[in-house]
C-alpha cells in the first residue's frame, strides 16, 4: 500500500517527459508531408510545362508561356513563411543530334515552420528554407 502512494505522480512525469518527443514525431511527420506534396506539385508542374512546350508547335510557345503554365500548375504550393513566392522556372532548349530537346526547371524554397529551427541546432549544415527542385526534358514531336 505504502508503494502505490509514492507513485501517485509518476504518470504525470513520465508523460511530461515522452509529450516533446511525441509532438517532433507528429510535427515531423506533418512538416515532411507537405514537403513531399509540395515536391509533386513542382514535378507536376514542370511536366505540365515541358509537355505544352514540345506539343504546341503552331505557334510555338515562347519561354514567358511555358513559365506561365507552370505557375498555373503550382498555385497549390504550401508555404509557411511570410511571403509566398512563385517557383523559378528555367526554360531551355538544346540540340542533340538534330533533334531537339525542352528542358524545364522548377525550383521552389520551402520554409519549415517547427522543424527548421530545430534542425539547425541538430545539423549545423542544414539550411532553412530547403529549395525543392524538379526538371523535366522532352524531344519536340
Amino acid at each position: 500500500m505504502i508503494s502505490i502512494q509514492r507513485q501517485k505522480g509518476a504518470e504525470i512525469v513520465e508523460f511530461a517527459l515522452v509529450l516533446p518527443l511525441l509532438l517532433l514525431i507528429l510535427f515531423g511527420i506533418m512538416e515532411f508531408g507537405i514537403v513531399f506534396f509540395d515536391k509533386a506539385i513542382i514535378t507536376n508542374a514542370s511536366r505540365e510545362g515541358a509537355r505544352a512546350g514540345v506539343v504546341s508547335r503552331s505557334p510555338v510557345l515562347s519561354n514567358d508561356d511555358i513559365t506561365t503554365i507552370v505557375n498555373n500548375y503550382s498555385v497549390g504550393l504550401v508555404s509557411f513563411s511570410s511571403s509566398v513566392a512563385s517557383p523559378v522556372v528555367t526554360v531551355t532548349t538544346t540540340t542533340i543530334a538534330a533533334e531537339q530537346f525542352l528542358t524545364v526547371k522548377v525550383e521552389y524554397s520551402y520554409t519549415f515552420l517547427v522543424l527548421g529551427n530545430l534542425m539547425s541546432l541538430f545539423i549545423p549544415s542544414f539550411s532553412n528554407p530547403i529549395v525543392l527542385s524538379a526538371s523535366t526534358v522532352m524531344r519536340y514531336e
